[in-house]
């Protein structure tokens, strides 16, 4: 909660939807809910949380009642229990009469529930991942947080690649309010896909899917806290989710002969993808992996012979040579009604640009950042449409570990 000296020139206070006198700490003290959530107190000096960004719920107990609070470490007094980059600080004040606390439970009940806070959500912890640490990162700081918050979990450990996928395919969406992933990116492409692969994806997909970083990349999450100034931590993702912020992300439908799949965070082919792969070895090492194992793949650095050809926004026309694109017809007899087919677009009308390799690495970017340490596509934005390309056509190895160190 935040301590400010009282200020001749403040901007009049919002209209109070309860305002009633109270004990704190056995001291009769002016206590005030206002219509836009803001829990004001003048004890111990001026005193102010909000509903909708500080507190996580409140209880009940006996004659008191607690506003459980998380505030960002700094910005409280009287802390008890840190998480994180944030520090619990619980409000404990008792109303003068039943009817008047009666009253308080009804109103903070009231005002929580106007915010759209998630009430049941379906986690998926996957053990596997990065330096397996994601069931003790749920354990200590996500789950009791959720609990504060008092949000129904029904968790669900995976146990093998594909398992998050199968279970979403066939789940009744209707139970929960969304998913959360405590894993790294991996688990939220496999629930990206699963979506779009069930007869009610236009329902399914609208589905809130939130991330928690427990894996090796957990570029996604980072794309979504770095802009807001958020660490890219468990609690700040824990908290983003419980306050039930959303925001709309564009997907990408990749179609490989009868194959076909959707991204959301990248692709990478040659060296990235190189990294990626080679490297699940050393997945127990969690992010250094990459860094290791990149540092062997520019030493022994490859080369792809690929052509690219590239749907040009009006920035890029200049690159490459004009070119056509068709894509293979599917086979007769696929039902398209059963599943989330791709954007119904004619290819052969847009404007194509060609681009012969031999290439060192071929990036496509869905957000800015591809691994928590990994600022690939600072430009790449969450849903205007486009895919940021990143086209390596030759290197100096020099050069290139002076940007993996970078």
């Amino acid at each position: 909660m935040d301590r400010q000296p009282e200020r001749e020139n403040d901007e009049l206070p919002s209209p109070a939807i309860i305002s009633d006198r109270v004990l704190v700490n056995g001291v009769v003290t002016p206590l005030t809910l206002t219509a836009e959530g803001e829990l004001r107190s003048t004890e111990s000096g001026r005193r102010k949380s909000t509903l909708a960004k500080e507190i996580l719920s409140f209880v009940v107990e006996g004659n008191k009642v607690r506003v459980k609070t998380l505030v960002e470490k700094g910005g409280g007094i009287c802390c008890r229990g840190s998480a994180g980059d944030y520090a619990r600080n619980d409000f404990v004040f008792e109303p003068l009469s039943d009817e008047s606390r009666k009253l308080w439970s009804d109103k903070f009940h009231q005002h929580l529930v106007s915010l759209g806070r998630p009430k049941k959500l379906l986690v998926f912890v996957n053990p596997f991942g990065g330096k397996k640490t994601a069931r003790k990162i749920f354990q200590e700081e996500v789950k009791p947080l959720f609990e504060d918050a008092n949000i129904q979990l029904e968790i669900q450990e995976t146990k093998y690649q594909l398992h998050a996928k199968e279970i979403v395919r066939s789940m009744d969406v209707s139970k929960y309010d969304g998913i959360v992933c405590v894993s790294g990116d991996g688990i939220l492409v496999e629930v990206v896909n699963g979506l779009l692969e069930r007869e009610d994806w236009k329902t399914a997909i609208k589905l809130p899917i939130g991330m928690v970083p427990a894996g090796s990349g957990n570029g996604m999450i980072k794309s979504l806290l770095e802009p807001v100034g958020l660490p890219c931590s468990a609690t700040s993702a824990t908290i983003s989710i419980i306050r039930g912020r959303t925001r709309s992300l564009d997907v990408a439908t990749i179609s490989q002969g009868t194959t076909k799949f959707f991204s959301v965070l990248m692709l990478a082919w040659g060296l990235v993808a190189d990294i990626d792969i080679e490297s699940e070895k050393f997945r127990w090492m969690g992010s250094a992996r990459f860094d290791i194992y990149g540092l062997q793949r520019i030493i022994c650095l490859r080369q792809i012979p690929w052509t690219n050809s590239i749907c040009a926004s009006s920035w890029v026309r200049s690159y490459g040579q004009r070119a056509s694109c068709s894509i293979d017809k599917e086979p007769s007899g696929s039902d398209k009604t059963l599943v989330y087919q791709g954007p119904d677009s004619k290819l052969e009308n847009l404007d194509w640009r060609e681009m012969k390799g031999p290439f060192v690495s071929v990036w496509l970017h869905n957000v800015p950042w591809g691994a928590e340490n990994t600022l690939a596509a600072p430009d790449a934005k969450f849903s205007d449409g486009f895919l940021d390309l990143i086209v390596m056509k030759d290197c100096p190895k020099l050069a290139l570990l002076s940007l993996m160190t970078s």
